[in-house]
């Protein structure tokens, strides 16, 4: 994997944590205006989540970086995202559920977030950025109120 440098979020926290991550999957864009992308094909997606927090927990991690790669690389490598329960087509799916990189994005960010609701250190996710391609990434970054503490 190529180490590469990310943009940064501002923050306070005493601590930062980077996780990067490198998984293949494969997705379709179930959409007329999708072009190719509405054909199955597969990526070699790169990802790097960034958790911070100002609390170590008992073991003085800010969160194990196992807990990440099970959340995420353990979930969706070798796998057709569209068959993930969260983009799942359904009658009732819009564009918000079609796996593209802005949905697997945010998808990632709140299965890591409502994991790390749970910790009594209450770490964030900041910002999780995935790229698709060597030219082609989206970074998603919550909003203050898309925390529940």
């Amino acid at each position: 994997m190529i180490h590469q440098f990310y943009p940064q979020v501002p923050h306070t926290y005493r601590y930062e944590l980077n996780k990067d991550m490198q998984l293949a999957a494969a997705h379709f864009i179930p959409a007329a205006a999708a072009g190719k992308c509405a054909n199955v094909h597969g990526h070699t997606y790169v990802i790097n989540v960034t958790i911070a927090g100002d609390e170590l927990d008992d073991t003085g991690f800010l969160v194990d970086f196992k807990m990440i790669k099970e959340l995420v690389h353990d979930r969706f490598d070798h796998s057709l995202l569209n068959d993930d329960e969260a983009f799942a087509d359904t009658p009732d799916s819009d564009s918000e559920t079609f796996p593209t990189t802005e949905v697997v994005a945010r998808t990632i960010w709140q299965s890591i977030q409502k994991e790390l609701d749970t910790r009594f250190n209450q770490p964030r996710c900041l910002q999780v950025i995935v790229r698709e391609t060597p030219t082609s990434y989206v970074v998603y970054r919550a909003k203050e109120g898309d925390f529940t503490s």
